[in-house]
């Protein structure tokens, strides 16, 4: 890749100097080999943006992008909604313990006719009846027993002569309660079915939490992908502008004949290369805007696609101090990844401890008990069959009711039901599979294991090569500045070509757009550290076999060029 340079591109360059501390997250030795020149601070192209008439611009920090993507950002906006719709599966779940009320009213009316002297009537017999039925059944959240409660009353009158009562008012109460005392005891297919839930409303708490960190680390990724954009075009600039003097000053020297006119034209070609350079790297601002954009925005905003957004924050290059083994520690314990397959596991336990309870016999206690009142208009006979009416005795409903409180017929039954099957089971045959599936998650978590500390691992490494590639390529620009130099010297005495001046603008520029992608990379891996330690960095560009994450975000633009991702139009070609 070659690209033209500038010997007073220095002078328009920013000292961006190292902190004297280290920004510290976990103790430990700093990976790599740390040279002196490397904490004396770093060289970059003063940033700025040439304003854009009648373009909004709207100046961000890196940690207001980050807040504006957790308002706005549509990953983050859908996953937020898996929780609460996780919440109402709980409660669907739940809701098979509600208790459950039942109400109902009979009006009957029957017309028979009289089929003997026997059947009470001459013609034909008339009973009425209004009847209600409450009943409130639950089935209990412990235990797996069921309870049903019943009250009826009832008002009803007869022509036939035989009956005692007319009308008769009646008034009857039941209680059931049914007990697994085995099958069903210890776990039901209600209680299965709301741990699960409650298991799969924590996976959607951890899948909201991995959309969030994800997202965090494309937003930083794409802020400072943008802001090496803007350097990278102050570099490209600059170059121009030496390609452009070299071409008036080669012009110069034809016309007073100190330099052939083949000459210029290389000095021509030159400025075509550069202005081609140029392009690219304004081109990638606006691609890189357009990636930060979508993240940060909201895209309702009448203004999203056209507002320019100019980053506020200067790319300061530290040395960090970082603790592998420590990373390695946190991210066994908070990996998104791992906490999920953990609540799997505990949800096939469930299923384990659920299937082996359905291989016991179905046994069940069975209680009932029930009380009865009656009343109405009791009519008193004389001798004989049926006898004559002599009197009559009125019970009130009040009456009726006092029956039941005390008691006074009740009718009880316990008996116990037991049931099993022959042969091979259905709650075998998944009890075996739940068994399988245990031993599969556990495969599947001891691998996700290993993973997770390869990736750590790798990061950690990309941290310290990305720090030792910023002091190797600070060196090489600098002494591509001081060839440069000695290459224009020897040229004005007449001792070198324009070619070999030429040449070392190019390696000057492929120099210093090294440094600005060995420094944008130090900076994107210390962000993909941080988060390696809670979400798995699929499409980031590692290629260390990651675990892509359930909500993709946005990729950072040149994710994966080179070591640790290049910068969107920086070394544009």
């Amino acid at each position: 890749m070659n690209l033209p340079s500038n010997t007073s591109v220095a002078l328009c360059m920013l000292v961006v100097p190292l902190a004297a501390g280290t920004i510290v997250n976990a103790q430990g030795p700093i990976l790599g080999r740390i040279d002196a020149a490397a904490t004396e601070g770093v060289l970059l192209p003063a940033r700025g943006l040439q304003p854009a008439s009648g373009r909004p611009v709207r100046q961000v920090s890196v940690n207001e992008a980050v807040e504006l993507a957790l308002d706005h950002n549509l990953g983050i906006r859908s996953e937020r909604f898996n929780p609460h719709i996780q919440d109402m599966v709980v409660a669907d779940a739940r809701s098979v313990w509600l208790p459950n009320l039942s109400v109902d009213v009979l009006r009957n009316n029957a017309t028979n006719p009289a089929s003997s002297f026997l059947a009470g009537g001459d013609d034909q017999i008339i009973d009425k009846l209004f009847n209600n039925v409450f009943t409130v059944d639950q089935q209990m959240p412990w235990a797996g027993g069921t309870y049903t409660v019943g009250w009826d009353g009832s008002r009803s009158s007869t022509t036939n002569f035989f009956s005692s009562f007319d009308p008769i008012l009646q008034s009857n109460m039941q209680l059931s309660y049914v007990q697994p005392l085995l099958r069903n005891f210890s776990i039901d297919a209600a209680r299965q079915h709301v741990q699960v839930a409650t298991t799969n409303r924590e996976i959607a708490d951890v899948g909201l939490r991995q959309a969030i960190v994800s997202t965090e680390r494309s937003v930083r990724n794409a802020y400072w992908d943008l802001v090496f954009a803007i350097s990278s075009l102050e570099v490209q600039r600059q170059s121009l502008a030496l390609a452009q003097e070299s071409l008036r000053n080669n012009r110069a020297r034809v016309e007073v004949g100190t330099m052939a006119p083949i000459d210029i034209v290389e000095a021509e070609a030159e400025v075509a290369r550069n202005e081609e350079a140029v392009i690219i790297a304004e081109t990638a601002i606006e691609q890189g805007e357009d990636v930060l954009r979508t993240l940060i925005l909201a895209p309702a905003a009448p203004d999203f696609w056209s507002v320019r957004i100019e980053p506020t924050d200067e790319p300061l290059l530290r040395a960090r101090q970082i603790d592998v083994d420590e990373a390695i520690r946190t991210a066994l314990d908070r990996r998104t990844d791992l906490d999920q397959l953990r609540a799997q596991m505990t949800n096939t336990d469930v299923n384990i401890a659920y299937f082996s309870n359905q291989r016991l016999p179905d046994v069940d206690l069975q209680v009932d008990y029930s009380l009865t009142g009656l009343g109405g208009t009791e009519f008193i006979r004389g001798l004989g069959f049926p006898g004559p009416v002599v009197g009559q005795e009125e019970r009130a409903f009040s009456e009726v009711l006092g029956d039941l409180f005390s008691n006074s017929f009740p009718t009880w039954s316990v008996g116990v039901r037991i049931g099993y099957p022959l042969g091979r089971s259905t709650a075998d045959a998944n009890h075996a599979r739940a068994r399988l599936e245990r031993s599969q998650t556990e495969a599947r978590l001891l691998e996700v294991e290993v993973r997770v500390t390869g990736e750590v691992r790798e990061v950690g490494r990309r941290v310290s090569t990305n720090l030792q590639r910023v002091d190797a390529t600070r060196i090489a620009t600098e002494l591509a500045e001081r060839r440069l130099e000695a290459e224009q010297k020897k040229f004005d005495v007449g001792m070198s070509t324009s070619f070999l001046v030429f040449q070392a603008q190019r390696d000057l520029s492929q120099s210093r757009n090294s440094e600005l992608q060995a420094i944008l990379d130090y900076i994107k891996s210390l962000v993909d550290f941080e988060a390696v330690q809670e979400v798995p960095l699929g499409g980031g560009g590692l290629g260390v076999g990651s675990v892509a994450p359930t909500t993709a975000g946005a990729v950072a633009p040149g994710a994966g060029q080179g070591p640790g991702g290049g910068a969107a139009g920086i070394g544009g070609r």
